[in-house]
């Protein structure tokens, strides 16, 4: 699993009361990746309701895979999770977009 891809996954909900399956990208490193049995993902959502911390992305932001309809990455609803909880692989994302996620992580921080 290699940062920028979009994966399928159990996402708990942020008051913890359960979990919804959705797409996330992967946003920690390759080497955390290779090294951990862990993953920090960033939710994916088709609720386009703007906020300072999402990223709106739709196919021509996609370098392998497809993406079916409009969503936004919320990059505020991070989390770290287990490796295996990954469903599959759905696309990865371009690196101008990936930069984008970077540099929203950054204001948030």
């Amino acid at each position: 699993m290699k940062q920028k891809e979009i994966v399928l996954v159990p996402f708990p909900f942020s008051d913890q009361t359960g979990q919804k399956v959705r797409p996330a990208v992967i946003v920690s490193n390759d080497k955390f990746n290779t090294k951990s049995e862990d993953l920090l993902v960033c939710a994916i959502t088709s609720n386009l309701k703007p906020s300072d911390y999402s990223i709106e992305i739709d196919q021509k932001d996609i370098e392998l895979g497809s993406l079916h309809d409009k969503c936004v990455i919320k990059v505020e609803s991070i989390i770290k999770m287990r490796k295996t909880l990954v469903i599959k692989k759905i696309a990865s994302i371009k690196e101008t977009t990936f930069l984008k996620i970077k540099e929203i992580l950054l204001k948030l921080f």
